[in-house]
């Protein structure tokens, strides 16, 4: 299976408005890609689309090679890893951070039953692999929005998804506390049978150089998509934007600023 994800002419329609407007994007086995747009541009929209929350007016969404009308998306939605921020609020803030990691690999809030000896085990090593081992038998609430978000992606990754989604996952860091996200992410791409990453963001600065696709998304359409060397340059992104910006490159990393206000190194 070559294509992790098809989404084909999707529209979607509530009354006389339109929130999608013939998307087409494709992402194959491989592929890690950043989505990119403002607030309000659809992208939650088109998630919820993708997951099967809501069905398209128009057009056909494949993922995973099943077709959307011809597959069980509760069965579909175990092979798709979601953080976002919605998830963090219905959590049990007094349940331990392991117990949090395993509810993944049943989709529940919460643990209902004795989980196996095996389930503690992988979720101990995926804690480690995320930096957020010492958070061990804490209780979910006590940990900082940084450690929340890597128990996060530790209980997302707990059912072995093919599709793991990062839904503006650095909202509320403080700079180091986004770094150290960042790396740990940066590090997931790198391990061997990682999902397929999409990372959400409105932040060109936290697209990371294993971030080898990235789909500009605006007002409900796609602005444009492809290489991110390619689209995340001053040409494409000031029309992007509807405003003058100027881009500079640091570490495979993409910084903007407004108009021609470049940072002056040394100061």
């Amino acid at each position: 299976m070559d294509c992790i994800l098809r989404v084909s002419n999707v529209s979607w329609k509530r009354g006389t408005t339109t929130l999608l407007d013939r998307v087409n994007w494709s992402i194959e086995k491989g592929q890690h890609w950043a989505l990119m747009g403002l607030n309000g541009s659809g992208k939650t929209t088109l998630l919820n689309m993708i997951n099967g929350y809501i069905w398209p007016t128009e057009g056909e969404i494949v993922v995973l090679g099943e077709r959307f009308g011809e597959i069980d998306l509760r069965e579909l939605r175990k092979s798709i890893g979601w953080v976002s921020s919605s998830l963090q609020e219905k959590l049990h803030g007094s349940d331990r951070t392991q117990h949090v990691v395993i509810s993944g690999k049943h989709a529940s809030i919460g643990l209902y039953a004795h989980a196996p000896e095996e389930d503690f085990e992988r979720a101990g090593t995926l804690m480690n692999k995320l930096g957020c081992g010492h958070l061990w038998d804490r209780d979910y609430r006590t940990c900082l929005q940084g450690e929340k978000q890597k128990v996060l992606i530790a209980r997302a990754l707990m059912a072995e998804p093919k599709i793991l989604i990062l839904d503006e996952p650095c909202n509320g860091l403080d700079l180091f506390a986004r770094e150290r996200l960042l790396e740990s992410i940066e590090e997931l791409t790198l391990s061997e049978n990682a999902p397929s990453l999409i990372y959400v963001t409105h932040h060109t600065e936290e697209i990371l150089p294993a971030f080898s696709h990235t789909l500009l998304f605006r007002k409900g359409r796609v602005f444009d998509s492809g290489a991110t060397r390619r689209m995340l340059n001053e040409e494409t992104l000031s029309r992007f934007f509807e405003a003058p910006v100027s881009v500079e490159q640091s570490a495979g990393r993409t910084y903007i600023f407004p108009g021609n206000n470049r940072r002056v190194k040394g100061e």
